[in-house]
């Protein structure tokens, strides 16, 4: 049996709405917490625009999202490459929209709240933001104890 080199590593897609918040912290804490072993990306169901309250919800955390760019999960299938991994960041309703996708070992969902429904003042909207991104750092390092080599082991 011949093994697909670009299955030979970890490769990991993280998937929501709009890849303009959760998924978008999703790969940026999995990438700051995980070595060399993992190729990780996120998308959307269809590509949007980055969430300026997350950006600075992330700058807090020291990591910098303002010069990403969003995509989308058909943008991802037809550029041919392949997960291993799919966790889908968003609501149940939408994970069930996730198309399959090639080469996938294992799929999680995790459901959060979406950053760009929060109301209220900014501050308010960027602490409700503040609440998802914790939540997205400590499902990452619990999900890279079991399947990643972390950069503090």
């Amino acid at each position: 049996m011949v093994v697909n080199e670009q299955l030979r590593q970890k490769r990991i897609l993280f998937v929501c709405i709009h890849n303009s918040a959760r998924s978008q912290m999703a790969e940026a804490f999995l990438k700051r917490e995980c070595m060399t072993d993992c190729i990780i990306e996120s998308a959307g169901l269809e590509a949007g625009v980055m969430n300026p309250i997350v950006i600075e919800a992330m700058k807090e955390k020291g990591i910098d999202l303002s010069q990403k760019s969003s995509q989308s999960v058909d943008q991802v299938i037809a550029s041919g490459k392949q997960f291993t991994h799919v966790i889908t960041v968003c609501d149940d309703a939408a994970a069930e929209q996730c198309p399959f996708i090639p080469g996938m070992l294992s799929r999680e969902h995790w459901s959060l709240l979406d950053p760009s429904g929060f109301v209220g003042t900014k501050d308010e909207r960027l602490e409700r933001t503040r609440e998802v991104r914790d939540d997205i750092e400590k499902r990452v390092m619990k999900w890279c104890e079991v399947n990643c080599v972390t950069a503090t082991t």
